[in-house]
């Protein structure tokens, strides 16, 4: 396979992170007096943050605006980027080595551009990438395909030579239908696995053994 361009998912696949975002919806509601329901973490599991923010005041009655809500919910997850989340093992490696290759690199992620920015720059790897692109502002979550298109837009490359790497099985099948190559990275909350395996081009369980991504490469 030839590979000119890859689009990489951040929470879950680049940054052991995905563990904050079982609890940041629960968190702010309470911060602003109202008590979650069971169901709102799966509910808000493939929203945009504004998705999110609409979910909110239409679900829950939160008198606030979309734009305040977005500001609340971003200052419970602000620490945590800025100073805490971990670069999953062997991420810099991969992203260092791609590089190397020549290969072209972007961002697509659920969250917030500075938040992103702020994580990746702190690990040391926010200069492999030629750009970052957010469900925010392209409008749409992963459960529709703008936000590739957008980054392949960018990117300047063919489709089939644009790999998108996601741990989450929703990601995974939205590029996977709209025409791209994907490889699936292991996170421990997705839970989807059996039917990632089956979905996916390649599969990487450890970011620290990639040989069957360079084999795959060299076919």
């Amino acid at each position: 396979m030839r590979l000119c361009g890859a689009v990489f998912d951040m929470d879950g696949t680049l940054l052991d992170s995905m563990s904050v975002w079982d609890t940041v919806g629960e968190r702010y509601l309470r911060s602003v007096g109202y008590e979650p329901r069971e169901d709102l973490n799966e509910a808000l599991k493939t929203m945009s943050l504004r998705q999110a923010a609409h979910y909110l005041r239409a679900e829950y009655g939160v008198t606030l605006g979309v734009s305040e809500i977005e500001e609340g919910v971003n200052a419970v997850l602000e620490r945590y980027y800025l100073f805490e989340a971990p670069l999953k093992p062997g991420a810099a490696e991969l992203l260092a080595r791609l590089r190397e290759k020549g290969v072209r690199l972007c961002v697509a992620t659920a969250t917030d551009r500075r938040l992103a920015e702020a994580a990746l720059k702190r690990c040391g790897v926010l200069s492999c990438f030629d750009g970052i692109f957010t469900c925010g502002e392209v409008g749409r979550g992963k459960d529709e395909p703008d936000i590739f298109e957008a980054a392949l837009g960018f990117l300047g490359t063919k489709r089939e030579e644009t790999l998108v790497f996601d741990d989450a099985l929703y990601a995974l099948r939205t590029a996977k239908s709209a025409g791209f190559p994907v490889a699936a990275v292991y996170d421990s909350h997705e839970r989807a696995w059996d039917e990632i395996l089956r979905l996916a081009d390649i599969c990487l369980e450890d970011l620290t053994r990639t040989e069957k991504l360079w084999k795959l490469l060299e076919a």
